[in-house]
C-alpha cells in the first residue's frame, strides 16, 4: 500500500466511531424536533377547531 494512503488511513479510521456517533446524534435530535414540532402543529390545529366550535355555538346562540 502507498505509504500516504496508509498514514491517511492510520489516522482516520480510529476516529471513525466518533464520527458515525456524531451523525447518530444530529439525526436523533432531528427526529425529535420534529416529533416536538409535529406535536405542537396538532395541538394547535385541535386549539383552532374547539375555537371554532365555539364561534359557531355562539354565532347560533345570537340567531335565536
Amino acid at each position: 500500500m502507498d505509504p500516504i494512503l496508509s498514514e491517511v488511513y492510520s489516522t482516520v479510521l480510529p476516529a471513525a466511531p466518533f464520527v458515525i456517533a456524531a451523525y447518530v446524534g444530529i439525526w436523533l435530535a432531528l427526529m425529535v424536533y420534529v416529533l416536538v414540532l409535529s406535536r405542537r402543529a396538532k395541538h394547535t390545529s385541535d386549539d383552532i377547531e374547539a375555537l371554532r366550535e365555539a364561534l359557531e355555538r355562539r354565532e347560533s346562540k345570537r340567531d335565536l
